[in-house]
């Protein structure tokens, strides 16, 4: 990911020899083969997320600034390493080709760092903070946060275009040119420390807190108190009848059971993205002490293999992880019967929602409900062709409380 060619100008090199052909051949297929899949898994996420309307929720959002980091990653940095095995290490795409592509590779990095840390705090808000989620996790509010995100690693990954050049590499029987950087490496060191503290160590150590605490909310707990309960204790109060209860209780374990779902397919990312970066960022770190850095070609595939999988792979996580992105996935790829774009109803025949007075001027998108952003339809939404809305008002309630009925 980084140039590592710490030669000064002018100076020759020895003899130059070409990768082996074993080298090209595994280095050039692994790439094409992640980078592919990647790419499209990448870009299905994105269209279903834009063109479902029931998947465009907070958490989807991120997953979206992630997808778009992740495309970013495996184009500007997978393309140019099949170049570099079939032309021995050479640079071709010139001046231009350096500046940009040094600027995107870390404007990937870097902002799929920050979109993993903004989805994990969002979790958090959702999880133990239910009633500050229902004004805080917003759709409207995380676009601007994701805005936030992308301008402030463009800005920050713009010192790059006064840092990388290209450069003459002389040997004794070829002259090759390098992307590599304008300053010696004591200098451009801090900037790798600072990355790796800033885009690793911190997402890191605050994803491990955060994640404890959710993980004692949702599997050492009980759910904490929200808004949504006391809707569930005046329907048990109101209506005395068996089936009115067991609806009450379903609807609260399959809402638990969806949270804890999204939970863990997010918590699989976070894993992924520490253990598939680790092989590099140590390389950088232990090399930063070392008087000549270790480059064995070997191994610098294997940690760009590593990032090129961590950049791929979080689609097949949610298409194995998440009904909901199953189904849509499906339905993209023609590949599923084609039903109603949203779900009437989840596992039960007894339905609820909760619907605030929006008179105040408050936008009703504040209060979508969890079983609306996350639960799974499930088989028996087959059997529930249509159905029937009651209302009815109540002085008690601030809002109206709307029954779907078989």
């Amino acid at each position: 990911m980084e140039n590592v060619t710490l030669n000064p100008d002018n100076q020759t090199l020895g003899p130059w020899t070409d990768y082996s052909m074993e080298y090209k051949v595994v280095s050039i297929f692994f790439v094409i083969l992640i980078c592919g899949i990647g790419m499209v898994g990448n870009v299905m996420v994105i269209l279903v997320v834009l063109t479902t309307k029931h998947m465009r929720t907070p958490t989807n959002c991120y997953l979206v600034s992630l997808a778009v980091a992740d495309l970013m990653v495996l184009t500007a940095a997978g393309l140019p390493n099949i170049t570099e095995s079939l032309y021995g290490g050479g640079w071709v795409y010139g001046y231009v080709g350096c500046l940009s592509i040094t600027y995107f590779q870390y404007l990937g990095i870097n902002a799929s760092s920050c979109s993993i840390t903004a989805f994990t705090i969002e979790r958090y808000i959702a999880i133990c903070h239910p009633i500050k989620a229902q004004f805080m996790c917003t759709l409207s509010r995380a676009k601007k946060i994701i805005l936030v995100v992308w301008a402030f690693t463009s800005l920050y990954c713009a010192l790059w275009f006064y840092l990388s050049d290209t450069k003459e590499l002389i040997y004794d029987n070829i002259t090759l040119v390098s992307c590599e950087y304008k300053v010696s490496r004591n200098l451009y060191l801090p900037i790798y420390f600072t990355d790796f503290a800033v885009f690793y160590v911190v997402p890191l150590m605050l994803a491990t807190v955060l994640y404890g605490f959710i993980a004692r909310i949702l599997f050492l707990n009980p759910l904490p108190a929200d808004p949504k309960e006391n809707t569930k204790k005046w329907k048990k109060e109101s209506c005395q009848g068996n089936r009115m209860m067991s609806t009450n209780n379903s609807s609260c374990s399959t809402t638990a059971r969806s949270r804890r779902q999204v939970t863990k397919m997010l918590a699989v990312v976070v894993v992924l993205f520490a253990l598939l970066w680790m092989p590099y960022r140590t390389l950088v770190v232990v090399n930063s002490f070392l008087d000549k850095a270790y480059l064995d070609h070997w191994f610098l595939l294997f940690c760009r293999i590593c990032i090129y999988l961590n950049s791929a792979v979080n689609p097949v996580i949610y298409n194995a992880m998440s009904q909901k992105f199953r189904t849509s996935f499906k339905k993209l790829c023609h590949c599923g019967p084609q039903r109603l774009e949203k779900p009437a109803s989840y596992s039960v025949a007894l339905t609820y929602s909760v619907i605030k007075d929006t008179t105040n001027g408050e936008s009703p998108e504040h209060f979508t409900t969890e079983m609306d952003e996350l639960a799974t339809p499930t088989p028996s939404d087959q059997f529930l062709p249509s159905t029937k809305r009651m209302s009815f008002e109540d002085p008690s309630l601030s809002g109206r409380v709307a029954l779907s009925t078989p």
